[in-house]
């Protein structure tokens, strides 16, 4: 599992760039609190040398899907939430998570690790209660 600043990050496929050139289907990892992105780490050599041929031969656009032969089953094993999951879902899933280090960070006393699952928790609970009145509202 990957985890940053106390939340699980989600799997799903994105584009990223690289200089001028996007590379789209990319298998990611993204934090649902602070938006931080980084590469599926099965495939991080394989997207760096394709990047940089990519680059060197001046593409605008590459489907990293058309180079680089990946399980999907491989890549969903390291997530813990997935992007095609239902999002209320991710959130409370998150918020269990976050709840149950908070807990954990009580228990070892460790009260920087606490301030920043409090920080986590508000704006993971800001999402719920967003994404809770877009269902009433729909």
């Amino acid at each position: 599992m990957s985890f940053c600043c106390g939340a699980s990050m989600i799997g799903t496929k994105g584009t990223l760039k690289h200089f001028r050139t996007h590379i789209h289907n990319v298998p990611i990892l993204f934090c649902p609190v602070c938006n931080r992105v980084e590469i599926h780490h099965l495939v991080e050599n394989e997207y760096e040398i394709l990047a940089e041929y990519a680059h060197g031969d001046g593409a605008a656009e590459v489907d990293f899907q058309e180079y680089v032969e990946q399980e999907g089953k491989d890549l969903r094993e390291n997530c813990v939430n997935h992007e095609s999951e239902d999002p209320m879902d991710v959130v409370l899933s998150q918020i269990d998570i976050s709840l149950d280090l908070l807990s954990f960070a009580n228990q070892i006393n460790d009260i920087a690790w606490q301030g920043e699952l409090k920080k986590r928790l508000v704006i993971l609970s800001s999402r719920r209660n967003k994404l809770k009145e877009r269902r009433t509202s729909v």
